[in-house]
């Protein structure tokens, strides 16, 4: 079996190349040449970039059996700052791969997000209306709808997972949770005395990537059922500050010695409250197996590590 990866220098592309390549795949990653990664996972890189119609040569070359398409410009503020280029890349990209999975006639699984639900009350599943509240949302949309369009209209065998926020060690430095576990790691280690954040009300549904991940392959190779759309949530809600709270007493801290706010780190527009209803995938057999404080507690101690003298 062969699968194309965009995006797999991200965290979500470098746990899916390690459980893939662990089931016997033949793995490819599409890297853009203006990328610099912290590291490049061991597959066999392709150099390309899901805004450049190139890509479907690309793909036609490699004829892969499924593809990944990660690829994205998810940091949600910063979609506010860039609106253009998040639509470029989240949504034509997404196109793009889909004339080339249609190309080849693979299996395509697209990368989608619980912020298309933005201000939608919790429990959110594949029922609930879509109402998001940033750039980064509404191109994520369209690219939900463009996948769905192509299995509708031309038999694709085309999933879109609907992932809930999901964190690691590998998670980005600009994602509030890693800048949480980062801060926790240095005030620990005496390099800084405090964290600025935003909004520490914000609810999410926080996961592990490794379990979605997993999530992604289950969806796209569960025969007994035909092409769909998946919530991957855990379905537990809790708010920044009590990541926070878990995070510095991980270390023996209070969070409120040392945690301050700042309106500059305030979104436009504000999602409060994320937390979906995994049921349609566990009745699949999907079950995750982290629990929040694994999550959090792996991403401190990996902080600590990187910031040790």
């Amino acid at each position: 079996m062969k699968a194309f990866i965009t995006g797999v220098t991200g965290q979500d592309g470098h746990y899916l190349t390690e459980f893939l390549k662990n089931k016997g795949y033949d793995v490819y990653g599409l890297v853009r040449r203006s990328s610099q990664p912290r590291s490049i996972p061991d597959c066999e890189i392709v150099i390309g970039d899901v805004t450049d119609t190139s890509v479907v040569d690309d793909v036609r070359a490699i004829k892969p059996d499924e593809i990944y398409n990660l690829a994205a410009m998810s940091h949600v503020a910063d979609s506010f700052k860039i609106p253009e280029y998040t639509f470029n890349v989240n949504a034509m990209g997404t196109l793009n791969m889909l004339e080339a999975a249609l190309n080849v006639d693979a299996k395509f699984y697209q990368a989608s997000t619980s912020e298309l639900f933005g201000t939608e009350p919790p429990p959110q599943d594949e029922g609930t209306r879509f109402h998001p509240r940033s750039p980064y949302g509404v191109a994520k949309l369209a690219a939900f709808f463009m996948t769905v369009n192509y299995r509708e209209a031309y038999g694709l065998r085309a999933y879109n997972g609907i992932l809930f926020n999901h964190e690691s060690p590998l998670r980005g430095k600009d994602f509030v949770t890693q800048k949480i576990a980062e801060g926790v790691a240095r005030i620990h280690l005496g390099l800084d005395d405090h964290i600025t954040l935003g909004n520490l009300e914000a609810c999410r549904d926080w996961g592990h990537a490794k379990d979605y991940v997993r999530g992604m392959w289950h969806i796209m190779n569960d025969n007994r059922v035909e092409p769909s759309d998946y919530v991957l949530a855990t379905g537990q809600l809790a708010a920044v500050k009590d990541f926070c709270a878990f995070a510095f007493e991980h270390v023996g801290l209070k969070w409120q010695d040392y945690v301050r706010t700042d309106k500059k780190f305030l979104r436009p527009a504000e999602v409060p409250s994320l937390c979906g209803n995994p049921s349609k995938i566990e009745r699949l057999g999907w079950r995750r197996e982290y629990n929040l404080r694994d999550i959090i507690e792996e991403m401190v101690d990996a902080a600590i590590e990187r910031f040790k003298p």
